[in-house]
């Protein structure tokens, strides 16, 4: 049954999309219901109201000190972390042959500040690391996740990236 209201909301979002006031609905000889916004033999006519639109918001990441430390009063704060990203790996790239060793860099604006260190979240572990370019050891063939953020001197979150998913293959000798 929820797979029958689960491709009523998808025909009902596409007729939509397409600014469609009717649809047909009809049922195979399986019992399954189907819909379409072209009439067929056998299928009833199903009046549209006006589009049923919903908007979900996602919760926004931090991505700037200010952000991170909003609940906090602004005086003796060092100064904040513009941006993060990880430049490598890219998102949903497929690394090959990488032999256990992931290269991982950071773009970091403005650059890592004296007594504040990066911390990598690799598949969820996190691991200490130093610099913005660094390696992770032991990645081998699978999907695998990557996550950096930057800590002040005393453990504070100062800014957070966003996760990269990536992929490891690794060619296979066949005899």
């Amino acid at each position: 049954m929820e797979y029958r209201s689960i491709l009523l909301a998808l025909c009902l979002l596409a007729a939509s999309a397409m600014a469609a006031q009717e649809a047909y609905r009809w049922v195979d000889e399986d019992g399954i219901v189907h819909y379409s916004d072209k009439p067929r033999e056998g299928a009833e006519l199903v009046l549209l109201q006006s589009p049923n639109i919903a908007t979900t918001r996602r919760p926004r990441r931090a991505t700037s000190t200010a952000e991170v430390q909003q609940d906090e009063p602004d005086e003796e704060q060092p100064a904040g972390y513009q941006s993060i990203e990880i430049v490598s790996p890219v998102a949903e790239e497929t690394l090959w042959n990488i032999e256990g060793v992931l290269n991982v860099s950071v773009r970091l604006t403005p650059a890592l500040q004296p007594g504040h260190q990066v911390r990598a979240y690799h598949n969820g572990q996190a691991q200490p690391v130093s610099g913005t370019s660094f390696q992770v050891q032991e990645v081998w063939r699978g999907v695998h996740n990557i996550q950096v953020e930057v800590l002040d001197a005393t453990g504070k979150l100062m800014i957070r990236s966003q996760p990269n998913r990536f992929y490891v293959q690794q060619n296979t000798v066949g005899f």
